[in-house]
């Protein structure tokens, strides 16, 4: 009987591939593919042609505040987090979705084959370029807002006045929220959150992402990149704007360019993943938020999460996997 409920288990069980976004970023991240992986090397090569900057140069040597300008940032990471994924599907460990935290998305759309690794590093390079320039005309920014629910947030903007200002930009988990806004506001509205019994951290990040203050970015990138072409995923990709799966590739490109304004629905991704019996996450890319994120959106347990941020971290992961029969 133990057999039969293992084997059971192992057949219901799915496997997601999570892939950060901006604020995982850290000054030397993928140093362990740098010198030795040709793959990786020629990424970051065509990303630092698309920005006219030594990326390298800026991944292992900074300095932080550089490597957080968008334009540099976006491209690096989706580089590395796909020069990660290639070590991963050397170990040929099985993947049942794709799924990407805000930028994260672009290299969930080169993970499912919607489009090729070059026009990852493009659409991460422009997406980027454009919010640093939204950026540059507002002075805006990024607060994590925990121990408090979304509802409670989205009163307290509501009732305090906030609501052309400070707009909520991340639904993580059910206690963790991420708003974007206008500095000027971030003192009153973080006061006002303490007395709510919240916490407010500031994010590393350039600007105030997933909000209105995006939107020429988000006209401008729209307008661009129609000039791509998407193909179907090859694997079930969950998105950002939905929070499930999605097939037809024109509301793919549609719903990736509307996230610049759009808000990042990941409890509704994992509420998803819960359904469908997903066990088992790797992140892959810089840094260990979305495994936080993970936890934080209650899976505990059996759940197994890997993070794949460096070579030994696949090494980990591909252990834990039985090889696939040929």
């Amino acid at each position: 009987m133990e057999a039969y409920l293992q084997l059971r288990y192992k057949i219901m069980a799915k496997t997601a591939f999570l892939f950060p976004g901006q604020g995982s970023q850290a000054v030397g991240m993928g140093q362990d593919l740098f010198g030795k992986d040709d793959y990786f090397l020629s990424l970051v090569d065509k990303a630092s042609q698309f920005v006219g900057e030594d990326l390298k140069k800026v991944c292992l040597r900074g300095p932080e505040k550089k490597l957080a300008k968008a334009a540099f940032v976006q491209p690096l990471i989706v580089a590395v987090s796909l020069g990660y994924l290639r070590h991963v599907h050397l170990k040929k460990i099985p993947c049942d979705y794709v799924l990407g935290h805000s930028l994260g998305e672009i290299t969930a759309l080169a993970a499912a084959g919607v489009i090729d690794q070059t026009t990852a590093m493009a659409v991460a390079a422009k997406r980027g370029q454009l919010m640093d320039e939204a950026a540059s005309a507002c002075n805006g920014g990024m607060i994590a807002v925990v121990s408090i629910d979304s509802e409670k947030i989205q009163t307290i903007i509501n009732e305090e006045g906030f609501q052309e200002t400070i707009v909520i930009a991340n639904f993580n988990a059910q206690s963790q929220t991420v708003i974007s806004g206008s500095q000027s506001s971030f003192d009153k509205f973080s006061e006002q959150i303490n007395k709510a019994g919240g916490r407010c951290k500031k994010l590393n990040v350039a600007g105030p992402w997933h909000s209105h203050y995006m939107k020429k970015a988000y006209t401008q990138f729209t307008d661009w990149v129609r000039g791509f072409e998407f193909s179907a995923p090859s694997v079930s990709l969950i998105l950002n704007g939905s929070g499930e799966v999605e097939t037809d590739k024109c509301k793919i490109k549609k719903l990736i360019s509307a996230s610049l304004i759009n808000p990042v629905r990941f409890t509704e991704c994992m509420a998803f993943c819960e359904n469908q019996n997903v066990d088992t996450f790797l992140e892959i890319g810089p840094g260990r938020v979305l495994a936080g994120l993970v936890r934080a959106n209650g899976f505990m347990g059996t759940t197994r999460i890997f993070n794949c941020n460096n070579l030994r971290g696949v090494e980990l992961a591909s252990a834990n996997f039985l090889p696939k029969e040929s």
